[in-house]
């Protein structure tokens, strides 16, 4: 499965989440392209981080965050970077401790470790 595969499929599986992730991502790139995909799973993080920043509980996103750890576990090197840098290195920025906390407990391991891994610290 490639990057655009698997960012078609979440588009079709999160509907409510890809509107918001697109509109953050037309404020940053002032279109949706597919062939910015990679960068596309950066604005899906920055969108949770606003919802962890507007308390929405965590399991709205258990969902969401399964699909992506399926996608790392399966993924080619491509998929699996994608999700690490694009995705992973991004989500939890400038959320407070508080909030990240019940994210934090509801992310799968897998992607706990490439957070700490890169940031050398958890968020919460």
């Amino acid at each position: 499965m490639s990057i655009l595969d698997m960012y078609n499929q979440f588009r079709d599986t999160f509907p409510e989440i890809t509107e918001k992730a697109d509109k953050e991502h037309i404020r940053l790139w002032s279109e949706i392209d597919p062939d910015l995909a990679y960068s596309w799973f950066e604005s899906l993080a920055n969108s949770l981080n606003n919802e962890m920043k507007k308390d929405v509980p965590a399991r709205e996103y258990s969902d969401v965050f399964e699909f992506i750890r399926s996608h790392f576990m399966n993924g080619d090197k491509e998929v699996r970077n994608c999700i690490d840098v694009a995705f992973t290195e991004n989500l939890f920025w400038q959320v407070k401790p508080e909030n990240a906390k019940p994210y934090w407990d509801a992310f799968p391991n897998v992607l706990k470790e490439l957070y700490v891994d890169f940031h050398a610290r958890k968020p919460a």
